[in-house]
Formats: structure tokens, C-alpha cells, sequence
């Protein structure tokens, strides 16, 4: 799962029993004016960085949090249940602890799916109705306390404050449109072959759902799944990453102020030692009757060998490698805009950003130029808490080290450096800008998960297309044209789940999230992310007088 190891923590203070400070070092700013960069000629890095990362400044940042909403034991049953042990949640900037949360094992694991699964058959028989209004409450309870829900997204993983409440906003969507999807959960009847029976299909929640969720969007993804599973009629046992587990406990504590039955909601985090074991029970209860995971296409795998053993329903969000095309008759200015929300949103730590930059060779130096300039005037490295701050840290220093090492691999195979480039404090990266990038560079065939734009030159739609699709996973992918005769071809033959034509941003909860060959099984969100947890009985109704 995504999400790795930390650096040794500081501890947080208690300042009263309403209000939870906690005493942040930040880094003031990570920029040199521009006025003191110079020129530079290509190659040399141009924006985001200084030369040479001086001692960095702090200060103190207090960060006044409803003390409900600081949770840090697991939710079972309905109730907050501490451990023997406990792992600690670090701030991505500074490597500050935030708290220590309950180190749930194996047998916690197992206590919140009975919960769940003694919850299901109550849960089940509700009317739709009655689940539909208590969905809205929690998605009312997340849109009034959206700014402290923000202030733990961007403690726990970095993001800047408006990135985290633009996550709010999204995360709470789900739960507004699932809450309406609860009442459009409809059967149907079939037209019978013979006059003595009717044909009646049944749809029927699929039971305790296990959801695995991500770092990169702590909320967001619990809700997307969460949402549809309590609307279908199903109950939860959440794992949420070691990294971010203080939004999923935020959420269950909203969760019981909404008024959701004690069992139909839980959630158990557990430190990176203790997550094979406690993912392994989710996955292989027989209580379970469905998995639904969003990570690396790796440990994806892995769980649907679990899956198999009791042959549970799966869905999975797995790993991208986004491909971004600009053809020649793409309106330029347009295409860098898409390219700088689709790359650099949470510093390039979302399974749709944009990962390989295809630009057509009539247009190419024209989109380069651009690029690296709006890169230069609308990029600035720093504390998500900062007002200023677009690009805050990666989760960890693992994941910075593999961008860096991405870059050294694509510099030492012949390209060239435009934009950044280096690695700084922490686990902050500079935003990268790189080109003459062929296709036997690690960048272009791994997924990168940071602030790293490699282009390729590309002459043809059919040279662009066969680079495109020659990913072994297909999530998503972008491309800008105004030919449309272009704009049908190529999206119909790009590989993959999700295609945005002339726009670098298509997540909503309105339409259906999920990918093709190996980036996973299923849809998300929509109308259809629904039907993932739902069974259809079909009953035959004989004995009938014609």
C-alpha cells in the first residue's frame, strides 16, 4: 500500500480539553526571490528552489482542533477501543509526531468485522429512506466542520490547506450523492417465457465490505466507498494507511454524531508492521463478503490471491501512469493549464496526475517554454499550513527518493534538465521539468508519484497512441485537440477507464472512477459505484393462473 517508513517524532501539546495545539517547526519558505535567480541556460534549474538550501527558518504554527475530531483509538461497534499499543501519525514537513494512534492486530480486525457483521442484518432492513437521511446528516456534519477536517489533511499528509479543503468538499460529495442514490436502488421484472410465472429480479447489499484506503486522499477515498456501501444496505470495517488514519477517525466520529447504528462503521488503523496481518484477516474472513481497495496495482494483487480463498466480490483502484498528449492543434494555453493542475495537485501524489508528457514536435517547444514559465510564477514549496504554499512535501522520504532517482536515471540516459531537479529538505522535492525524454527512461514506465514532468517528442497520433497504450496499466489519461474528428479517434483508442479531452481534471461523484488492464476492477462514484455492492437475486414466481 502506498506509504511507507518515517523520521524519528517530536511530541504534540494538550493545551485544554476543547482545543488540541500542536507545535509545528515550519520551514518559512524554500524560494529565492526571483530577482536573485538570474539566468540560467537550460539545464540548470530555473524555479522553486534556491541554490543551495540554506538553514531554514522556524517558527512555531498552532493549529487549534476540536478535540472530538482528534481521535485516536480504533472505532468498533460503536465504540472508541484503545490497544496494548500504539504507532505514531508524523507530519510530512517536519517529521513531527501529531499523536499516537491504537496499533490494531489481527484480533481487533477480527472484533470489527463481527461488529459489522452483527450490525449487517439490522442495517440491511432499514428502508432506503431511512439510510438516505442519515448519509445526508454526515455529509451536513462534514461540510460544518470542513475547516478542522482540512487542518488534519494537511497535518497528516502535507497537502495545502486549500487542497485539503477542496478534499472536504470532494469527500463530502460522495456522501451527498450516495445519500440520493439510496432511493434509486431499484429492482425490475422480466418478461416471461411462459404465461404460469413472473420473472422478478431482487437487488441485495453484499454484506460487511472491507475497505483499504490510501494517504494521498485520506477522506475522499474512505467515503467514496463508504458511500456506496452503507447506501446499497452494506456495513464497513475501514483500514486506512499508517500514514493518515486521524481523517478516517474523524469521519467515524461524525459518523456516530449523524446517528449511523452502532457496527455499520468501523475502522481499524494499524502501523506498516502490523498492516499485512490485519489486511490478510479482512481479506479472508468469512464473514467478509467484499473487498474494496485503491493503492499500488502490487498489493492489489496480493489481495485478490486473499479474495480468491473465499472467492469474494473485489473492486480496485490500482496503480496509473497517465499518459498526456498535446497534439499540434491543441490551443496551447489551455494545455498548460491542464498540465499544471493534472501534475502538480498534491505535488503530484494522485493515482490520475498526469505522469508522461507526449507533445506533438510542431508544438513542443512552444508547450516547454510555457510550461517551465507558469511552472516558475505559480508553483511555491512549503508548509501546507502556509497561505502561499502550492507544492508541500512528499509523504516521506521514500517517496522522494525515488523521484530523485527517477531524474538522475532520465539525466544519465541523455535528458535534459529544464526545471528543478534536486531534492530538499525532508522530504520536499522541487517541481521538475524534464525533456528529451525517450521511453527507456524510468520515468516514463514507472509511476512517479511526485512533482516530475518528463516530455517526449512525438511526430505522429499514431507514434503518440502506441506510446501511450504500451503501459501494462490504464487508469487515466489526457490529451488536447481541437480536431474532432482527433478527439473521437484517440479517445476511443486510448487504453484506459478514464479520458480527459482538453481538461486535466475529471474526478466528481457523478461519473464512474476506475481504470482498465491492470490499474484495477470495477467503478467508483456514480450510479454505477452502487451496483459494486449489490447482489441481484432473481426469483421465479410460478404456480400462477394464465
Amino acid at each position: 500500500m502506498k506509504g511507507f517508513g518515517r523520521n524519528p517524532p517530536n511530541e504534540h501539546t494538550l493545551t485544554n480539553q476543547n482545543h488540541i495545539q500542536f507545535i509545528l517547526a515550519v520551514p518559512l519558505c524554500f524560494l529565492v526571490p526571483q530577482s536573485d535567480q538570474g539566468s540560467m541556460d537550460d539545464g540548470e534549474q530555473k524555479n522553486n528552489a534556491p541554490h543551495g538550501l540554506p538553514t531554514m527558518l522556524r517558527r512555531q504554527y498552532s493549529l487549534n482542533l476540536s478535540a472530538d475530531l482528534l481521535r485516536t483509538e480504533s472505532f468498533i461497534g460503536g465504540k472508541w477501543v484503545s490497544t496494548p499499543s500504539a504507532f505514531p501519525v508524523l507530519d510530512p514537513a517536519t517529521g513531527k509526531k501529531i499523536a499516537n494512534v491504537s496499533d490494531c492486530g489481527p484480533q481487533e480486525a477480527r472484533d470489527a468485522v463481527s461488529a459489522a457483521y452483527t450490525a449487517f442484518y439490522s442495517w440491511k432492513e432499514q428502508t432506503a429512506k431511512e439510510r438516505s437521511d442519515l448519509l445526508r446528516k454526515w455529509f451536513n456534519l462534514l461540510i460544518q466542520h470542513k475547516e478542522d477536517l482540512a487542518k488534519l489533511i494537511t497535518a497528516e499528509c502535507g497537502k495545502p490547506m486549500k487542497e485539503s479543503l477542496g478534499e472536504i468538499a470532494y469527500s463530502a460529495s460522495f456522501l451527498e450523492w450516495f445519500s440520493e442514490e439510496a432511493n434509486r436502488v431499484d429492482g425490475d421484472v422480466v418478461s416471461s417465457n411462459a404465461k404460469d410465472r413472473k420473472i422478478i429480479l431482487l437487488k441485495q447489499p453484499v454484506g460487511v465490505a472491507s475497505i483499504i484506503t490510501p494517504w494521498n486522499f485520506p477522506s475522499a477515498m474512505i467515503t467514496r466507498k463508504v458511500g456506496a456501501a452503507l447506501a446499497a444496505g452494506c456495513t464497513v470495517v475501514v483500514k486506512p494507511a499508517e500514514d493518515t488514519p486521524l481523517s478516517a477517525l474523524a469521519l467515524a466520529e461524525l459518523a456516530g454524531q449523524a446517528g449511523i447504528p452502532a457496527g455499520v462503521f468501523n475502522v481499524v488503523p494499524c502501523s506498516r508492521e502490523r498492516t499485512p496481518a490485519v489486511g490478510e484477516i479482512l481479506c479472508t474472513d468469512p464473514m467478509v463478503g467484499k473487498i474494496s481497495f485503491t493503492g499500488s496495482t502490487a498489493t492489489g494483487k496480493i489481495l485478490l490471491k486473499h479474495a480468491a480463498e473465499t472467492v469474494k466480490r473485489v473492486s480496485m483502484e490500482l496503480g496509473g501512469n497517465a499518459p498526456f498528449i498535446v497534439f499540434d492543434s491543441a490551443d496551447v494555453d489551455r494545455a498548460v493549464a491542464g498540465a499544471m493542475g493534472s501534475k502538480f495537485r498534491n505535488s503530484g501524489q494522485t493515482c490520475v496526475c498526469s505522469n508522461r508528457f507526449l507533445v506533438q514536435s510542431g508544438i513542443h517547444d512552444q508547450f516547454v517554454e510555457k510550461l517551465g514559465k507558469a511552472m516558475d510564477a505559480e508553483l511555491r514549496l512549503g508548509h501546507g499550513s502556509e497561505p502561499t504554499t502550492t507544492q508541500g512535501p512528499l509523504i516521506n522520504v521514500r517517496a522522494a527518493e525515488k523521484v530523485e532517482h527517477q531524474i538522475a536515471d532520465a539525466v544519465s540516459q541523455g535528458a535534459t534538465l529544464l526545471r528543478g531537479g534536486k531534492r530538499l529538505e525532508g522530504s520536499f522535492m522541487q517541481p521538475t521539468l524534464l525533456t528529451n525524454v525517450t521511453t527507456d527512461m524510468l520515468c516514463t514506465q514507472e509511476e512517479t508519484f511526485g512533482p516530475l514532468a518528463p516530455v517526449i517528442k512525438f511526430n505522429t497520433e499514431k507514434e503518440a497512441l502506441t506510446i501511450a497504450n504500451s503501459s501494462h496499466v490504464g487508469l487515466s489519461g489526457y490529451f488536447f485537440s481541437q480536431d474532432v474528428s482527433q478527439i473521437w479517434r484517440v479517445a476511443e483508442q486510448l487504453e484506459v477507464g478514464m479520458v480527459g479531452v482538453n481538461e486535466g481534471l475529471l474526478s466528481t461523484a457523478v461519473a464512474p472512477f476506475g481504470g482498465v488492464k491492470q490499474s484495477g476492477l470495477g467503478r467508483e462514484g456514480s450510479k454505477y459505484g452502487m451496483a459494486e455492492y449489490l447482489e441481484i437475486k432473481y426469483m421465479c414466481f410460478g404456480g400462477l393462473t394464465p
